[in-house]
């Protein structure tokens, strides 16, 4: 008689089976191809906070319709001699960015505009190598459990998605506009951080997990809502960056004077004030990291109330700590009326609370089960 024992439970007792030890070496295996894949994962999400800061700079510095062509495999090459950076530039000056904005504009100075946005577009590149190869050789090599397996395959493809959506971004700025549209390029860098949010979760999966007991359920969804909601401040805050919405107002606490400024309901019909109007988009933006705050506070309180001393109550202050400095440099940035330096320390910090928010959410839920089964002889 045989029956099957999940490499998850607990060992046979010595002696109870000649293959109690190969659950024992089963389990090794999986631990050590589990952070062969934490090594890769973490690696990859290195890349993606770049890819994100170099996006944002791209962004401050006005360089993103540098390159008016979208060669995902030529396009690694960037022009090599003279002819070709002025074939380049001319491409550049049918534009309206070109024509509008930036007439006149010297070979030396369209050159530091198309680096960035051709260094964007190589680290994106770079981001789909680092990702893919590894994973189809762990896959190859039966390196990945097979709950995993989906998963992956579908961060592949938005990872090809996310290019996609990249150049739908460009193309809106290149006909009837001076810049991409403030929509898409929200979409943009949403997309990119819910990437980076599901690697964190698989990551965090494939980690070992504290033997802490959840204080509550309700701290669970609390850590959710908090997530859902640090992806919604990160649309809101990609559309404030789109219509360089944080010019328009640089007081804090007030804007313009007053707690509710007027002028937030200038464009009809009224709901596109929240998408199109640069003071309303700001004003929304302020609400949402009030709003976030509060979350964070009331969730710290709750854990040290209902689970203090475990990890989750730790992980839990840490992250209100987070969401408190990105509010002040959020405060720094209006006042300082978004410098670059600012700007980008603003967007990259968001990309470490969304990290941290998700780690501290999937904490709840414990690592993934180790899915291979020995065969027990009894």
């Amino acid at each position: 008689m045989t029956a099957s024992i999940s490499a998850q439970q607990p060992e046979a007792r010595t002696g109870q089976s000649p293959d109690a030890g190969q659950v024992k070496v089963e389990q090794q295996r999986i631990r050590r191809n589990r952070t062969i894949q934490r090594v890769w994962l973490g690696l990859v999400l290195v890349a993606i906070f770049a890819l994100v800061l170099v996006g944002g700079a791209t962004r401050l510095t006005d360089s993103g319709l540098s390159i008016t062509e979208w060669k995902p495999i030529h396009g690694i090459i960037p022009p090599l001699s003279e002819a070709e950076w002025q074939e380049e530039l001319e491409l550049y000056r049918q534009i309206p960015e070109y024509q509008l904005i930036n007439k006149g504009m010297s070979l030396d100075e369209f050159k530091t505009i198309y680096w960035w946005e051709w260094a964007h577009r190589l680290l994106a590149r770079g981001v789909g190598v680092l990702f893919g190869v590894p994973f189809l050789v762990l896959l190859a090599t039966g390196r990945v459990e097979k709950r995993l397996r989906w998963p992956l395959f579908g961060l592949l493809v938005l990872g090809g998605l996310q290019g996609a959506v990249g150049w739908w971004m460009v193309v809106s700025g290149l006909v009837d506009r001076v810049d991409v549209s403030q929509y898409r390029l929200a979409t943009h860098l949403t997309l990119a951080c819910l990437i980076f949010a599901a690697i964190v979760w698989v990551m965090r999966g494939l980690a070992p997990h504290s033997a802490d007991p959840v204080p509550s359920e309700g701290l669970k969804r609390g850590a959710g809502a908090l997530t859902a909601l640090i992806l919604v401040q990160i649309y809101l805050g990609g559309l404030v960056a789109g219509l360089d919405a944080g010019l328009a107002s640089n007081t804090w606490p007030l804007m313009n004077g007053a707690l509710v400024p007027p002028g937030l309901l200038e464009i009809s019909p009224a709901w596109r004030n929240f998408f199109e109007n640069e003071l309303a988009v700001q004003f929304v933006h302020r609400l949402g990291g009030y709003v976030l705050f509060a979350l964070a506070l009331w969730h710290m309180l709750a854990a040290i109330s209902r689970g203090g001393g475990t990890t989750h109550c730790r992980r839990a202050i840490v992250l209100f700590g987070l969401v408190t400095i990105q509010a002040l440099i959020g405060i720094v940035v209006i006042v300082t009326k978004v410098p670059v330096s600012w700007a980008l320390a603003h967007q990259g910090w968001a990309v470490v609370v969304l990290g941290f928010a998700v780690a501290h959410w999937r904490g709840f839920f414990g690592a993934y089960p180790m899915e291979t089964k020995i065969r027990i002889r009894s």
